[in-house]
């Protein structure tokens, strides 16, 4: 009985390279790219909601620090 040779480690190693970057560049003519206009409001609603949990987390800090010494002015 004969030993089917497996190929060396490079080839091996290219070819899963190569089948790689076709198989990426199959997926990326798939993909549906958002337009300009899309971006830009994506963007404002993303900075928008960043904005307003930040000063949501400001608020809270501010009425947990005044608590905070409130509670310690209590006790001393």
């Amino acid at each position: 009985m004969s030993e089917v040779k497996k190929e060396n480690w490079f080839k091996r190693t290219w070819g899963k390279v190569c089948r790689y970057f076709r198989e990426l560049r199959s997926e990326l003519k798939k993909v549906v790219w958002p337009t300009p206009q899309q971006v830009l409001k994506n963007t404002l609603v993303v900075a928008a909601c960043v904005l307003c949990v930040g000063v949501f987390i400001w608020l809270f800090d501010e009425v947990a620090s005044v608590g905070i010494a409130a509670l310690i002015g209590a006790f001393n």
